[in-house]
């Protein structure tokens, strides 16, 4: 039986993955996870979910509601993605993470099963977690989205509650061109009489969630209604706030449906979501002097927060260590970057990096100037040994970028 490098090198090489190749592992429809859901006795029928889509927001999103119902009491399963360092970052249940033994079983059990039906890695995932979660009996899962929300693996759940962060024009290619669009496939995980929490009240996408959850006789109910100024997270964003709005409103409607989630579980919660889950990259301070700061904000709606609170910092010169994926709209994020810095351009080591002499040049043109390293890694050794103790020094522009120097 393979080793569990090679069992997740296999679900890397041998199928798509968004992460890895872009479009071509987005699969159209759900005829593939309902086939292997079959095969499995359909897993996700044996516990209660929370689903959580949105363009930015969902993971931060995700990894507090599960915090907050950890402090609680209960038993939480949480799926996420893409990974930082290890596929398993994805399975967790009360922050641990789903087993190497557990990735092999199941694996090995199903791989005929995965070959023949020619599974993407995103699905086979799903089905992993989904699989997990039931054999453990969790009292409730917090399940996030992979990319868009109708047509996504996990939206063969029929979730207690769906959540949706906000919109952005993000993975366009796949999801629309319009926030109208982009909303409409987001929208797809409302279901018919289930309630749903919208994040961010956006004029655009407002009414697209309106005729959907009046269709589906599902409640609707917009966080921004909400003062959530007594609360705030280990996760220290300046734009986690919306997050935490989100998170506390969901909650209060959890507490209306028979949930027992108090005012101090959900405190509690929310300042201990990294020693809870682990979560990893938000505004991200690796040390100081220099201070280091990573973030895997990756699109135009993120990165306008980062960068504001980027600049709110105390320091002598700013060092920016930037490497994105080919898919990035560059016209919409390099204005957002100061040009009051000095750039170390680097590939992310994926094969969907974008080359680093063409991201240095696109950034010559919004007067962003610096050099082009061989790897994420000599671009932040070559930051860190430039940098003065006075200094910033920030790491971003994919989650590939950040989760190599973590």
């Amino acid at each position: 039986m393979p080793n569990y490098s090679q069992t997740v090198e296999w679900m890397f090489q041998q199928l798509p993955m968004y992460q890895r190749i872009g479009a071509d592992a987005f699969k159209k429809n759900l005829t593939n996870i309902l086939g292997f859901s079959e095969k499995l006795n359909n897993p996700h029928l044996n516990f209660k979910a929370i689903h959580v889509a949105g363009t930015n927001g969902k993971g931060s999103t995700s990894h507090m509601m599960a915090s907050v119902l950890q402090e609680s009491g209960y038993k939480v399963g949480l799926y996420t993605s893409p990974h930082l360092k290890d596929f398993r970052e994805r399975i967790q249940i009360d922050g641990k993470e789903i087993s190497e033994a557990t990735v092999i079983r199941f694996i090995d059990e199903n791989r005929s099963f995965l070959e023949d039906h020619k599974l993407s890695f995103f699905e086979m995932t799903v089905g992993m977690a989904f699989d997990h979660f039931s054999r453990e009996k969790v009292d409730i899962a917090v399940v996030e989205v992979g990319l868009g929300g109708r047509l996504d693996s996990t939206n063969i759940i029929t979730p207690i509650l769906s959540v949706i962060t906000n919109i952005g024009m993000d993975h366009v290619q796949m999801l629309g061109d319009t926030l109208e669009e982009i909303a409409f496939e987001k929208a797809g995980i409302i279901k018919p009489g289930i309630p749903v929490v919208i994040g961010e009240n956006q004029v655009e996408t407002k009414a697209v969630f309106n005729e959907t959850a009046r269709r589906l006789n599902s409640e609707i109910i917009f966080a921004e209604d909400l003062n959530a100024e007594n609360y705030s997270s280990d996760l220290t964003g300046d734009y986690q706030t919306k997050n935490i709005q989100t998170v506390v409103t969901a909650i209060r409607k959890l507490n209306k449906n028979g949930f027992n989630i108090s005012e101090e579980n959900i405190y509690r919660g929310l300042l201990k979501v990294k020693e809870n889950t682990g979560l990893r990259g938000r505004w991200d301070i690796l040390q100081t002097n220099p201070k280091v700061i990573c973030d895997t904000a990756h699109n135009a709606e993120g990165l306008v927060y980062v960068m504001k609170q980027l600049l709110k910092e105390d320091f002598r010169k700013l060092h920016i260590v930037l490497g994105v994926v080919s898919d990035k709209d560059l016209e919409k994020i390099l204005p957002l970057f100061p040009k009051e810095a000095t750039y170390y351009f680097c590939r992310p080591n994926v094969p969907r990096g974008m080359d680093a002499d063409y991201l240095r040049d696109e950034a010559l043109k919004y007067e962003l100037i610096g050099s082009v390293y061989s790897s994420v890694s000599n671009a932040y050794q070559k930051a860190l040994s430039e940098a003065q103790k006075c200094d910033v020094i920030y790491v971003g522009g994919s989650t590939f970028t950040v989760a190599e120097i973590i």
